[in-house]
């Protein structure tokens, strides 16, 4: 998902035009900016993606909904 607002130690995120409320507990939020793309699970960011990947990632997940 993509990181919209940071409200630490929480941010917003986006994916599909659906916006949540997670925790960034779990990562290092001094290499987090807006913009970036992190993996969330349960609520928490799990792991910041680089742009290339996770744009890879998403048109994966495309195609199997497809």
């Amino acid at each position: 998902m993509k990181i919209v607002e940071m409200i630490l130690p929480e941010a917003v995120v986006e994916l599909g035009g659906v916006r949540r409320r997670i925790h960034l507990a779990l990562l290092a939020t001094e290499d987090l900016r807006i913009g970036d793309y992190v993996i969330v699970h349960a609520g928490f960011a799990i792991q910041k993606m680089d742009k290339r990947e996770a744009l890879e990632t998403l048109k994966i997940l495309e195609k199997m909904v497809e």
